[in-house]
């Protein structure tokens, strides 16, 4: 009887333990809707590390919610994010590796020598590593990458 319960209770312990993370997630999209990078960043642990799109490589939460606040005030300006969280998966209790479908849809402009897609929808695959201290989950490491189409 006990092998039988076990997966459904690590099910709903899985799914209470995500709740946090998709709350986290969806905050990141509502902020940046709002076009605020400093809440955009809020849940950045201070020296995570960030790879943005165009390869940039950034160290600090100062530097991601600057960045932020930077692309949400010129070329991403007016844009809304949409996020489809794709996998959670646990690594340990305290350690969460979240694949996300991302996208910004309503671009209009892009830095010199970056097409503009043609239907305004930047596509990319957004990996997001929080770690749990303290009861607090935080996004340790942000990797977002484009996603090329396929034709």
């Amino acid at each position: 009887m006990l092998a039988l319960s076990s997966p459904h209770r690590a099910f709903a312990q899985d799914q209470r333990a995500e709740a946090p993370i998709r709350a986290i997630i969806a905050a990141q999209a509502a902020a940046w809707d709002a076009g605020d990078g400093t809440a955009y960043a809020k849940d950045l642990a201070p020296d995570a590390s960030f790879t943005n799109l165009f390869g940039m490589v950034m160290y600090g939460a100062p530097a991601f919610a600057e960045r932020h606040r930077q692309i949400l005030a010129t070329f991403y300006k007016g844009t809304t994010k949409h996020h489809a969280i794709r996998r959670i998966r646990f690594a340990t209790p305290d350690v969460a590796i979240v694949d996300i479908d991302n996208e910004v849809r309503g671009v209009k402009t892009m830095p010199a020598g970056i097409a503009v897609p043609p239907d305004g929808v930047v596509k990319s695959q957004l990996m997001e590593v929080f770690v749990r201290r303290g009861g607090r989950w935080w996004i340790e490491a942000y990797h977002n990458v484009d996603t090329k189409p396929t034709n």
